[in-house]
């Protein structure tokens, strides 16, 4: 019966089981890359609520700090829907990954703070940009698996991905705004 159920549990995870004197099962290396790609992502998403909390920090009472809590609140959203497909999938959340991703956002504050308010305020902007696209991406990606992954059934994953579509046309919005503040006024004190 044990077997049975480990068979049944990973089939969607391209796992074989190989008949014989103990009966061992074999992990597809497709499950390591799930694991992998789904670990990247979660880093990421740590790495973008960072970074959102020190710019809201940095400008409260600034014109765009609004945006920046709502893009916060989306940002953490879509990270809870990922940590619970995850579980779904009985995959670890990768503990290194994560402190690497907070590690990288810490010193990507320090250069921020090194280019100026305007500049910097503009890198962080094309850093969230490049986040979202890539949260869009994983979205997209995971459709294309979705009817051999049964744990993807129930996830608007069309929902989410046109969700990460919105907060890039957002994100985009506010980083051509802090374009033409950068680069055609003078430096504020």
């Amino acid at each position: 019966m044990e077997n049975s159920y480990s068979l049944a549990r990973c089939r969607c995870f391209n796992i074989r089981a190989i008949a014989g004197a103990g009966e061992k099962i074999i992990v597809d290396l497709s499950v390591k890359a799930l694991a992998s790609y789904l670990n990247d992502h979660l880093a990421g998403s740590v790495a973008a609520i960072e970074l959102l909390d020190h710019l809201i920090d940095e400008h409260k009472g600034h014109r765009f700090e609004k945006f920046l809590v709502d893009l916060r609140d989306d940002v953490h959203a879509d990270q809870e829907v990922l940590q619970n497909l995850m579980r779904k999938l009985d995959l670890e959340e990768s503990s290194v990954r994560k402190a690497g991703a907070w590690i990288v956002e810490k010193i990507g504050q320090a250069k921020i703070a090194l280019s100026g308010d305007s500049v910097g305020l503009l890198q962080a902007m094309e850093a969230l940009a490049l986040g979202v696209t890539g949260k869009k991406l994983l979205w997209r990606a995971l459709r294309t698996v979705e009817a051999e992954l049964s744990q993807l059934q129930g996830i608007d994953l069309s929902r989410l991905e046109q969700r990460a579509a919105d907060q890039f046309e957002r994100v985009e919005k506010e980083r051509l705004h802090l374009s033409r503040e950068a680069f055609t006024s003078e430096e504020k004190t």
